[in-house]
């Protein structure tokens, strides 16, 4: 039956996929109406992160924000679905990259790229960047393996249709480290703005008004490798059409101070979702880790986090 079903939701997605994006964009515009005002997708938690990070904009403006945000998170599901049939000629219009000499030069110099994303924008369409930098560079992305196999395959086959590769977040320094041997340049991004396990927790900075937990495992990983990192400032010029530049962050991480490029990052995300709130993906629960129950849970005698119920981890305290 499982079969059938992931069968089925192909042929629908592919389907649909081919119909032109105008005619997907009317098709955004009622899922809109059915996610915003009849299923109410996520909508208190959506204004309540939105209020929290902006606490001088008025409830007013905040609701104005919200149906922005639910509008272009409707194009964001209907852009993704077209990846699977659109052309590189029109995606390379649609998706246009520029500071790529940047990364070109670093990948002609011998050294490769760790590239900071956040779920900003259209994040799918990114996959696209092997149309544009030095085909000496293996574009790839990094990627939680989703547990049902068969739509594990279907976004790789959506992911990787214009040449780039995705890596599972488990085998990230082992293929890195293969690639090197091969003497082949990676240009690998990393969407960085996932909430960590609490015993993934090694740092936190402010980010939008918040105390935030932030993942520092591309800050390592650049600092291991000698990775240049960089950050990827995506834009929204109208709808359809995104602009991303990259901007250099450090060719040297390894002199950097620890967490020194992990606050960078967050502070570039930050100025750009300033610039536009609605192209961010508010409706993950981005703070539901707070600083109050991670010391709670923190054992400074140990270095453990205790991963219990948060009732039992308080009666321990006791």
């Amino acid at each position: 039956m499982k079969k059938v079903l992931y069968y089925l939701t192909c042929s629908i997605a592919y389907l649909v996929s081919l119909l032109p994006l105008w005619v997907l964009y009317l098709l955004s515009d009622f899922i809109f109406l059915i996610i915003f005002y009849v299923m109410k997708y996520r909508r208190r938690l959506v204004f309540k992160n939105m209020s929290d990070s902006f606490p001088n904009k008025s409830e007013e403006e905040i609701r104005v924000l919200e149906r922005r945000f639910y509008h272009w998170f409707c194009d964001y599901l209907v852009e993704s679905i077209k990846l699977l049939t659109i052309s590189k000629q029109q995606l390379k219009r649609r998706m246009v990259f520029k500071g790529t000499d940047i990364v070109d030069n670093i990948v002609k110099e011998g050294q490769s790229c760790a590239v900071y994303l956040g779920h900003y924008c259209n994040w799918e369409w990114i996959t696209s960047l092997p149309l544009w930098v030095t085909p000496e560079a293996q574009c790839g992305q990094i990627y939680h393996v989703i547990e049902n196999s068969d739509f594990d395959r279907l976004f790789l086959r959506l992911r990787q249709r214009m040449g780039a590769i995705c890596i599972p977040m488990a085998e990230t320094l082992r293929r890195i480290i293969k690639y090197k041997q091969e003497g082949k340049q990676v240009v690998i991004g990393y969407i960085s703005d996932q909430v960590p396990f609490w015993n993934n927790i090694h740092h936190w900075c402010q980010f939008l008004n918040h105390d935030t937990p932030v993942l520092t495992g591309t800050e390592r990983l650049a600092q291991q490798t000698g990775h240049a990192v960089l950050y990827l400032d995506v834009t929204r010029p109208k709808r359809g059409y995104y602009v991303a530049e990259f901007k250099l962050i450090t060719r040297e991480p390894k002199k950097m101070k620890d967490f020194a490029i992990t606050d960078a990052y967050f502070k570039m995300l930050e100025a750009s979702i300033h610039q536009a709130p609605e192209f961010w993906l508010w409706t993950h629960n981005r703070w539901k880790r707070t600083h109050e129950e991670f010391n709670l849970r923190y054992d400074p005698e140990t270095g453990r986090v205790d991963l219990g119920p948060l009732e039992e981890v308080k009666k321990k305290k006791l």
